[in-house]
């Protein structure tokens, strides 16, 4: 365990971890053709800020101070996810009645015959609704994992930062 949270190690485990939930982001999105709402959209900006430091903190492998100067905007991302996340569950909660959707989704998108420019657009600026429920693993809707993802790769980056400073003040004793 302790090899984990040494060296470049833990860093690369994250951005793995972001890049393998964006892509299955990605994959649900155009292999499962389940449309992002803008929810959606919004939770993959949290992974891609987390996943950008995580690799710039294993390339560059910051001592000390500097993996606490990297960590904030890696806290950052984490904070506006669990944030966005917690949002969405709250949305997908209410009664459907009671909020409009998002936008037209990728099927209808595809139905109208819109210009692939605009589709393309569309999927980077989302179009699917809020409120609806279109996945669900173990009994949790996509939000729900995000916010899970969220707590758990801020949890083990804190457990990181926390234990390497641990570390090296036995080190110096």
């Amino acid at each position: 365990m302790n090899r984990l949270i040494r060296g470049r190690t833990p860093y690369l485990l994250v951005f793995v971890a972001c890049v393998g939930l964006l892509a299955y982001a990605l994959y649900a999105q155009f292999v499962m053709e389940l449309p992002p709402c803008p929810l959606c959209m919004l939770q993959r900006y949290g992974f891609m800020l987390m996943g950008l430091v995580a690799l710039a903190m294993a390339v560059h492998n910051p001592r000390a101070w500097g993996r606490w100067v990297y960590a904030l905007p890696y806290f950052g991302g984490a904070i506006w996810g669990i944030s966005t996340a917690g949002r969405h569950l709250r949305i997908q909660g209410t009664e459907p009645d009671l909020l409009g959707g998002c936008g037209a989704d990728w099927q209808f998108m595809v139905e109208t015959e819109w210009p692939w420019a605009d589709r393309i657009r569309e999927a980077f600026t989302a179009t699917g609704d809020c409120t609806e429920i279109d996945w669900v693993f173990l009994g949790l809707s996509m939000p729900a994992w995000t916010l899970l993802w969220y707590v758990g790769l801020a949890a083990f980056m804190l457990w990181v930062l926390i234990a390497n400073k641990r570390r090296k003040e036995a080190f110096q004793r």
